[in-house]
């Protein structure tokens, strides 16, 4: 008997990327087009819940395990953007030089039989304190595009961080350790 498919209700590079890491293949992606504005007073750990519980009605697939995801990253009640131009950017990392910042992650499951799981993942990430030149070359880079906070942990932006406490994968955009957690109690066969 073959496992039921598994959708990933997400086109991020870096989540199939982790997912392969643990010798999963995702059978169909689907790429989700939803609002990801926060509401008014809304916090973080609420703010990634919903997108992903969003992302995952909005591809809701029958048959299939869906598997959607949404990452957040806050300083304390403020959640950062995905920054898209390099003045939000900017500002993003100004705002974390110096300072802890917390990285949440949301990930739920839909399972063939409809039974749903839902994981929300907290890690602790410390910057250092950045000098102008350190954010120019950086901004320069380009690699702050479309991330969270306006920075890749597993890119240039490493030699910022000072510690972390948590999981690492979470804060790439996808904790594994809960994933695959989440996929064996629904009844898919991780590998």
């Amino acid at each position: 008997m073959t496992a039921p498919a598994l959708v990933l209700a997400s086109a991020s590079p870096r989540r199939l990327a982790l997912l392969a890491q643990i010798g999963i293949v995702p059978d169909r992606v689907i790429s989700t087009d939803i609002d990801e504005t926060p509401l008014r007073d809304e916090l973080p750990r609420e703010h990634a819940l919903r997108l992903a519980r969003a992302k995952a009605a909005s591809a809701a697939t029958p048959g299939c395990h869906l598997l959607a995801a949404d990452t957040v990253v806050a300083v304390g009640r403020r959640i950062l953007p995905k920054t898209e131009t390099e003045a939000e950017a900017r500002r993003c990392l100004a705002l974390l030089s110096g300072r802890r910042h917390r990285v949440m992650t949301a990930v739920v499951l839909h399972a063939p039989d409809g039974r749903r799981g839902e994981r929300l993942v907290q890690s602790v990430v410390g910057f250092s304190r950045l000098t102008e030149r350190q954010m120019a070359h950086y901004l320069a880079s380009d690699e702050w595009r479309g991330k969270a906070g306006g920075y890749a942990i597993q890119g240039r932006a490493a030699t910022f961080i000072r510690f972390l406490s948590g999981s690492y994968s979470n804060v790439v955009g996808l904790p594994l350790f809960e994933t695959a957690q989440l996929l064996r109690g629904l009844g898919w066969p991780l590998p």
